[in-house]
């Protein structure tokens, strides 16, 4: 028997359900369908980092599996014509969780239902389903600190080995389109050239990745992450976005670690925290479903948003004239990658500084970010706007200055990304604007011109920034 596995988010061979399954069955007939916000029920359109991430995984997975058939278009109207052209009676699929994806499956499953097609789908993704931990009231979790004590809990079952695979090699060559047919990388111009060197896309590169930060960067983990001149973070997102590596797979391999180096406890423990933020996203945002669109608390729609299309702009490119905002602005342009840390002072610098709306650095992360991520960069951006679920609060605003200082306090990121300012002394790498003339004219700094002039007043901008918030405390006391 022939059953058609429907990949999506899962492109992987290992601890994957839907293809163990298929491969229990009889021979396996592999697909991928870029639906590329083609139809209603499309999940929000891939951004252009992502799509270059998911050329090169794509081609990772079908050498892996020696064959994938690839098409492009509506899901609904595309799965049962393969069904019926491969005489396929049997398709198995693993769960994606976004709102319209959520949709999409349930229409096609009951459509191919009522064609006598036998459908099955599973967990591929998370440690556990949205709806499977709960509060003790029985709801859904709106805090981190408890969703994460409850899930750390739970004993999970071992990630399952590579299935012995058969292609239906006949009915995989009624379908010829190829990978580059779906136009996924950028041409003119290739803006990615430089990519392949820092990024090994597929699961093989996923395994790579995880055990270079298990031997180099785990270490020291719980205090040197937030530090983006080191390298303790993991940037394992984007292999776990495109389901390269599962969840459970890096649990094991934590828990493992700390079991054989007690030392290391500390730093898997807060590392497996932060990958539990990713599972609470997607938590957040199955119950939650307006909230990649909505502010999760109302009140907030009362906050009075500025718009300043020349702010934006800066801040986009990395003129701000904040080193430290600019840095990770640039690194996220060239790289296709921010570090955490530097993801949420940006975020402060755009909301608060700038004072325009979460959605609009919601959508150039998810445009730029290979990692970008429906749940997380949602649930993310409204905790930094204070307008989400267990957010920080809006009058926490970050000093780009001080954040400097703190978490790069040789200037080592900064002079790296702003390499204008490579020369400036460390007292005035993240303040250029601070320095004395002659102090700025020996390292070759010319503010406006080699460097721009901050576009707004730190201290004018906090100013601003809590006066717009009364609008939103006024608006949580009239609701009261």
């Amino acid at each position: 028997m022939t059953t058609v596995v429907w990949f999506r988010q899962d492109l992987r061979l290992a601890d994957n359900p839907a293809l163990l399954q298929a491969a229990h069955q009889g021979t396996i007939l592999p697909v991928y369908i870029l639906e590329d916000g083609t139809t209603v029920a499309a999940r929000e359109p891939m951004g252009a980092a992502s799509r270059w991430w998911l050329h090169h995984s794509l081609t990772a997975l079908q050498r892996a599996l020696g064959g994938l058939a690839v098409f492009r278009g509506d899901p609904s109207e595309l799965l049962p014509e393969i069904m019926t052209m491969s005489g396929t009676n049997d398709v198995v699929w693993n769960r994606c969780y976004e709102p319209a994806a959520i949709e999409r499956d349930k229409s096609i499953k009951a459509g191919l239902s009522d064609q006598g097609i036998q459908v099955e789908s599973f967990n591929a993704s998370l440690l556990l389903e949205p709806w499977q931990i709960k509060t003790q009231s029985g709801g859904p979790f709106k805090v981190f600190t408890p969703f994460w004590r409850s899930l750390a809990k739970v004993t999970h079952t071992a990630p399952t080995k590579v299935p012995k695979l058969a292609l239906d090699k006949a009915q995989l060559s009624k379908f010829d389109a190829s990978i580059s047919d779906l136009k996924l990388l950028p041409t003119h111009p290739d803006w990615a050239a430089g990519w392949k060197t820092k990024w090994k896309p597929g699961e093989k590169g996923a395994h790579a990745r995880l055990k270079a930060f298990s031997s180099d960067g785990l270490k020291g983990y719980a205090t040197l992450r937030d530090r983006p001149d080191k390298e303790n973070i993991s940037r394992l997102s984007p292999h776990l976005h495109f389901g390269e590596i599962s969840p459970r797979q890096i649990f094991t391999k934590m828990h493992h670690l700390s079991a054989a180096q007690p030392a290391l406890a500390q730093d898997t423990s807060k590392f497996l925290s932060e990958l539990a933020w990713r599972e609470f996203s997607t938590h957040l945002l199955f119950h939650f479903p307006k909230l990649a669109t909505e502010n999760w608390r109302p009140e907030f729609d009362a906050y009075p948003w500025r718009t300043n299309k020349k702010h934006l702009r800066a801040w986009q490119r990395g003129i701000t004239g904040y080193p430290m905002v600019d840095a990770g602005m640039r690194e996220l342009w060239q790289t296709g990658f921010m570090h955490n840390r530097v993801r949420m002072l940006t975020a402060s610098f755009l909301i608060k500084h700038l004072r325009l709306h979460w959605r609009h650095g919601h959508a150039w992360f998810n445009d730029t970010l290979v990692d970008a991520d429906l749940a997380n960069n949602s649930a993310s951006w409204q905790w930094v706007a204070g307008s989400g679920a267990d957010a920080s609060p809006y009058f926490r605003i970050f000093n780009p200055i001080l954040q400097g200082q703190k978490f790069d306090p040789d200037g080592a990121y900064v002079r790296r990304w702003c390499p204008e300012l490579s020369a400036l002394d460390v007292k005035y790498v993240h303040c250029p604007f601070d320095a004395p003339d002659d102090t700025l004219k020996d390292a070759g700094v010319a503010l406006g011109v080699t460097y721009p002039k901050p576009v707004v007043d730190h201290g004018v901008a906090r100013v601003a920034a809590l006066a717009g918030y009364k609008a939103v405390q006024h608006a949580r006391s009239d609701s009261i």
